[in-house]
């Protein structure tokens, strides 16, 4: 359908190697969009490979996320010779259980400065459309990562103060909230298997979430589908927060 079609645009997919990251960036080439593809090693073959028999065009970016003053310097060539439209902040990291400040401040620079630093630099440079990971820990307070909670709280506020500012502009900056989704970052909670089977009873869908579940909303939030939708958080969850 043309309202949901991206073809013309251009999309880069931070954290694109695998998981959520590597599902919506092959959703967006269905839909018709070109790809740059972040990862922090280069690493991204596989994703690559799903992607390149769509007949997209495909570049990489190997940046690590955790300086965040490096970002803008590195993404300055980049931007120089093509225009990105599309920008999907995925890239992320949990450290379950730690008090220590060095990973308070890890988790804080790739879950929320660096989403704030790409923002900033692609809107200035012409996107149109900002896609922010956020959580179901946008909302609650979980157990043992009050980092992770802290910085995707920080990602759905910074969601809507940044629409504030370009909504004037034509521009959405919008977040996508996933539940609980089987990936390596809750592989811990699957292999605990008390805390995963009250996680799936809660869940009223009856099941984890996949990857690909994040794809629909992606090209929703990315295509002209969405051009009236702005500073929301739309959450993925199976019915997780109306339970």
């Amino acid at each position: 359908m043309e309202l949901f079609s991206l073809t013309g645009r251009t999309a880069l997919v931070t954290g694109a190697r695998a998981g959520i990251g590597r599902e919506i960036a092959v959703g967006l080439a269905r839909a018709g969009a070109d790809l740059i593809l972040h990862g922090h090693r280069d690493d991204l073959d596989e994703t690559e490979r799903q992607v390149k028999p769509l007949g997209r065009d495909v570049d990489k970016l190997v940046l690590d996320l955790s300086d965040p003053a490096a970002i803008r310097p590195a993404l300055e060539p980049l931007l120089a010779r093509r225009r990105v439209d599309i920008l999907v902040n995925n890239a992320g990291t949990i450290r379950r259980g730690s008090s220590r400040l060095d990973d308070w401040r890890q988790v804080m620079a790739v879950n929320l400065d660096a989403v704030y630093v790409l923002s900033q630099t692609l809107l200035e440079h012409g996107a149109t459309k900002v896609i922010s990971i956020a959580s179901l820990l946008s909302f609650q307070g979980g157990i043992n990562v009050a980092s992770y909670a802290a910085a995707k709280h920080a990602v759905a506020g910074l969601t809507k103060a940044l629409s504030n500012e370009w909504a004037p502009r034509g521009v959405q900056v919008n977040a996508i909230a996933p539940g609980y989704i089987a990936t390596d970052v809750t592989r811990a909670l699957r292999e605990d298997e008390a805390r995963e089977a009250q996680i799936r009873e809660r869940i009223p869908a009856g099941r984890w979430g996949r990857p690909q579940d994040l794809q629909g909303a992606a090209v929703f939030l990315a295509s002209a589908a969405s051009d009236y939708v702005t500073g929301h958080v739309l959450v993925v969850d199976g019915g997780w927060l109306a339970r």
